[in-house]
């Protein structure tokens, strides 16, 4: 079975103000241009766009977007020269240009939930803090987030509601000394934690995205253990290791499907 094909998004162009680094790993480009005075209002905490590198294109969550001031932040997660979008984002100058299209996204914070859980890695992060700035100061809010090391840290907006939770992977190894993959630890910390005493399941809202290989735990244990229903939860993989974007947008719909299948 194949993905459905999507009607194209719209194509833009951005014109880079500034960047700024907001963690050893992470950079944030921010745009600006009249390219941007076409887009729509952006409702969801989870807006993404896609940057076209020639023929390739690769994903990003939008940080923020100030209609006003007309500039987009757009955080990059960085590994020296390996990719395409992250060492254009490190040698990117103001005055490059860049097209994009989009934006997607689907998903923001309800206002009916006594608990928040918003779960990540490196790649959700932009969207979950997104999504925390969106909420209203007496918000219950878990947030847990798995970073390379406590020098990965990112400022986040805290209220007194908000319990954030980080998870290093530096600090994390098996029996035999060997260093737990992306997203176990971090899958571990949410399984452990469990749901605050007191919170009833169904008024529980999650948004856990990140690499595809937590998902498939986190999902049957908010599913099938913690008794989240399935309408309350937005889960999905933003990446996968051993796969580049390409290679994982090309089998996501099946994985998905076969984890359906599973449940």
């Amino acid at each position: 079975m194949s993905k459905p094909k999507k009607p194209p998004r719209p194509v833009h162009s951005a014109t880079v103000v500034g960047t700024e680094m907001i963690a050893p790993d992470m950079i944030r480009v921010i745009l600006g241009g009249d390219g941007l005075r076409a887009l729509p209002e952006l409702t969801h905490t989870d807006h993404y766009v896609k940057f076209k590198f020639g023929e390739v294109t690769r994903t990003y969550t939008v940080r923020w977007f100030d209609r006003e001031a007309n500039q987009m932040a757009i955080d990059f997660v960085i590994h020296g020269d390996t990719g395409l979008a992250g060492p254009w984002a490190a040698r990117a100058q103001p005055g490059d240009e860049i097209s994009f299209a989009g934006p997607g996204g689907k998903w923001r914070p309800s206002t009916d939930a006594d608990l928040h859980l918003l779960v990540g890695d490196e790649a959700a992060i932009p969207a979950i803090a997104a999504a925390l700035d969106s909420l209203p100061d007496d918000a219950a809010v878990r947030v847990f987030l798995e970073v390379a090391s406590a020098d990965h840290h990112q400022p986040l907006r805290e209220t007194s509601r908000t319990e954030v939770t980080w998870v290093h992977r530096d600090e994390h190894v098996t029996a035999d000394g060997k260093r737990l993959g992306y997203g176990e630890a971090l899958t571990l910390a949410v399984m452990r934690a469990g749901l605050p005493v007191g919170v009833r399941a169904d008024r529980v809202e999650a948004f856990v995205h990140g690499n595809a290989d937590m998902v498939k735990p986190l999902r049957r244990y908010l599913f099938k253990q913690a008794g989240v229903p399935r309408e309350r939860v937005s889960i999905s993989g933003y990446w996968r290791t051993g796969m580049d974007e390409d290679g994982w947008q090309s089998s996501k719909f099946e994985f998905n499907a076969a984890m359906e299948a599973e449940d």
